[in-house]
């Protein structure tokens, strides 16, 4: 019994963070899979991760992903077809934390200076952020960084 209590004890060390408290891995730049609503089963990045604000009582993340993924490009499409397949089609949106999966992936793109909370109340500020992120993400797709972020999840 006395073995057990000790496991017990380690594995809790093991969880927490230095100070007790739980460790923080909804950071910004973590790749999540959207659980539920209208983008269910979407990649997302988080832009700005809050724990509790004053308007919502409960943990969320700004967040901006991917509504229609980039369709698969042959290597005898010619330049107009491979730019009309390599086109993204984005979303940026208030999610809660429970309806997010956190991944092992990170992006390392930054959103965050032309995101913020003001942008997501604000149809019309939101409309031109996601156009800033349509281009942030068609770039990154081209370059050929982060591919898994830019597939379709198979389910």
């Amino acid at each position: 019994n006395f073995d057990k209590n000790k496991k017990e004890e380690k594995m809790v060390k093991q969880t927490k963070a230095p100070e007790g408290n739980p460790q923080k891995f909804l950071k910004t730049g973590k790749v999540v899979v959207i659980l539920q609503g209208k983008f269910a089963g979407r990649k997302a990045v988080i832009v700005r991760n809050v724990e509790e604000g004053k308007n919502r009582k409960y943990g969320h993340a700004i967040v901006a992903g991917i509504n229609k993924y980039p369709k698969v490009a042959k290597k005898k499409y010619s330049a107009t077809k491979l730019a009309l397949r390599s086109r993204i089609k984005p979303f940026v949106k208030v999610i809660n934390h429970n309806h997010m999966l956190p991944t092992r992936y990170a992006l390392d793109v930054d959103l965050k200076s032309f995101i913020n909370a003001s942008v997501v109340s604000d149809p019309t500020k939101k409309k031109v952020a996601s156009q800033k992120v349509k281009t942030v993400f068609q770039n990154r797709y081209l370059t050929g960084k982060n591919p898994w972020f830019f597939s379709k999840l198979r389910f």
